[in-house]
């Protein structure tokens, strides 16, 4: 994940413009799926995803396994100045309290559950970040060959708010123009790439630093080929 960097993630790609086109018309078809841009990139939401109880179960996860967050790039003064600073806990995907969520996301978006990468859930406590990054991976990162092994470019990002923060704790894509508060059950998903397939640069986002109270959410990842084996 890296911020402003030059992107060399790859030109355009017919099987991700598919894969882009495919979700949109299926989240445009769906009433309760609203979309949050229109133009710079796409992107939807969906209100009350989940329900209290499992957002309530899941946090407990979080806490329960949670460890300092990690970054993977080749860029290793990011971590002297707080560029991710929140905690992460990689969910069991077979869990009873997970794999119904996990295989609902994959539903919503109509993409292979193989093609998911392990949900992720992270904690943010006040003044923890993540700082302006993309999702898509970089061809120029010494990471690139293993992650293209292992399924190949993100396409669609979803996360959902697992709780209210009291203030602080936004998503932001200060380059397509939008800002989203945290709220308990919210579903947030967007497409990495751009319609021609290649990696949409507008799609940088950041975690912005919570003010007052703490701030959990999942996000789950898919990838353009198999990450499942």
């Amino acid at each position: 994940m890296l911020g402003t960097k030059k992107i060399t993630a790859g030109g355009p790609s017919k099987d991700r413009a598919r894969i882009g086109q495919t979700v949109a018309a299926r989240l445009d078809a769906n009433p309760r799926m609203q979309p949050a841009l229109v133009g710079a990139a796409q992107a939807y939401y969906h209100l009350d995803f989940l329900n209290p109880t499992q957002c309530d179960t899941l946090i407990r996860i979080i806490d329960g396994n949670r460890r300092p967050s990690t970054l993977l790039s080749d860029r290793p003064e990011r971590e002297d100045y707080g560029f991710r600073t929140s905690e992460s806990c990689d969910m069991d995907r077979w869990s009873p309290d997970v794999q119904p969520i996990d295989d609902s996301i994959a539903d919503l978006l109509g993409l292979p559950a193989v093609s998911g990468e392990t949900m992720q859930g992270q904690r943010y406590a006040p003044g923890q970040q993540f700082r302006a990054h993309h999702d898509f991976f970089h061809e120029n990162q010494k990471y690139w060959p293993e992650m293209r092994r292992s399924g190949g470019q993100r396409t669609w990002t979803a996360m959902i708010y697992l709780n209210d923060v009291e203030e602080g704790g936004a998503t932001w894509f200060p380059e397509a123009g939008l800002r989203v508060a945290p709220r308990r059950g919210l579903l947030l998903a967007w497409n990495n790439m751009s319609a021609d397939g290649s990696p949409n640069t507008l799609t940088l986002h950041e975690g912005m630093p919570v003010v007052q109270g703490v701030k959990y959410i999942i996000t789950k990842w898919f990838r353009e080929g198999t990450w499942l084996r």
